[in-house]
């Protein structure tokens, strides 16, 4: 069961690396191309469209099944498990959530928004690509 479990963490925490660095290459450099309240809107609108079952399935599923591979006992799968719990799923609850609300309630905020929103996304599109080769290299032991 673990095989199969620890090469679906790694497919799972690389497209979770995939959305991490879209945001980061893309959506937000377009962003910054827009008037400060229109980026900040913008983002906003995102934000409430990430709340579906397709992003958060994935979002959780991937933290779920991190979890899980980890108990293969493979030291590569507990540094995957490691690298998505806390570089993604934790950075994404305890940062980037906060700010995003903060971007809710606060107009002239945006800029604040980017500066320490954008460099955490990096990080968290950076763990979720460890996890991701972390993984596979815990299923090539098998």
């Amino acid at each position: 069961m673990f095989p199969t479990v620890t090469v679906i963490a790694a497919l799972c925490c690389g497209m979770m690396a995939g959305v991490f660095f879209a945001f980061s290459a893309m959506v937000v450099p377009g962003l910054r191309r827009l008037a400060p309240e229109e980026g900040a809107a913008a983002m906003r609108s995102i934000n409430t469209a990430l709340l579906n079952p397709a992003f958060l399935g994935l979002f959780l599923a991937t933290a779920a099944v991190s979890a899980l591979a980890a108990f293969e006992g493979d030291p590569w799968a507990w540094a995957g498990a490691a690298l998505y719990l806390l570089g993604g799923l934790g950075l994404t609850a305890a940062f980037h959530v906060p700010r995003n609300g903060e971007l809710e309630r606060r107009p002239g905020y945006w800029a604040t928004y980017l500066r320490q929103w954008v460099p955490a996304n990096h990080v968290r599109a950076v763990a979720s690509l460890a996890a991701s080769a972390s993984f596979a290299l815990a299923a090539l032991h098998w």
